[in-house]
């Protein structure tokens, strides 16, 4: 639950707020990527740097540019700016959260097919009824839900389906990191849910392909 209010107050309550959240959780994925890598590869994280900058850094700057561009398509009263700003992020956020839990509870119940030795929990089943049930649940919210109507229930379906394959993709890509560690968890600032790399692993990957749907095709 303080995750949860950190995050709404971060995105809804003003513009430096909404920055200096997507800082923080940078700040905090490239703490804890320094300590996989050092991990994996002893000292030499410099190697790595190019790849902190385009798997951490960059996704969260698209993210903070993303909440600047919305305005450039949406229009309303002054009271609601805020919400048109932390439109499309929210919907990335909220796409990636759905997309996990229908992924866990589907393959909970009907899962049977390993989907990847990378994450042996997951399942063909789970991860294809996440991603259907993420689609059409964003797609109705879209359609019925008025703030979000200022942006087409078709942009919204799109956006779901993108932060889907690629939010799973992500997933997997930290699961491989850790792995490869040998480590449970990235971090701890979470008790029992992990570290920042934990949460946001997703939309670390998710975020670039919707940044670009966005800029290329609305």
């Amino acid at each position: 639950m303080i995750f949860v209010m950190v995050m709404l107050v971060g995105l809804f309550v003003n513009a430096w707020t909404f920055i200096a959240l997507f800082l923080a959780i940078m700040v905090g994925c490239l703490f804890e990527f320094v300590k996989i890598i050092k991990k994996i590869n002893g000292n030499d994280f410099f190697y790595y740097l190019p790849l902190a900058l385009i798997y951490i850094v960059m996704p969260l700057l698209m993210m903070i540019d993303l909440g600047i561009t919305i305005n450039i398509y949406t229009a309303g009263p002054a009271t609601t700016e805020i919400l048109y700003s932390a439109l499309i992020p929210c919907g990335i956020m909220f796409s990636i959260w759905i997309n996990d839990t229908m992924a866990y509870l589907v393959g909970s119940f009907i899962g049977k097919t390993p989907f990847s030795k990378i994450s042996p929990k997951k399942t063909w089943e789970g991860t294809i009824g996440g991603a259907l049930l993420c689609v059409v649940v964003i797609g109705i919210a879209g359609y019925y839900i008025p703030v979000a109507k200022s942006i087409s229930w078709q942009h919204w379906l799109s956006i779901a389906a993108i932060c889907a394959v690629f939010g799973t993709a992500g997933d997997l890509l930290e699961s491989k990191l850790k792995r490869t560690a040998d480590i449970k968890d990235s971090g701890t600032f979470m008790p029992g849910h992990g570290g920042f790399l934990d949460r946001f692993d997703s939309l670390l990957v998710a975020t670039p392909f919707v940044w670009l749907y966005v800029k290329l095709l609305f």
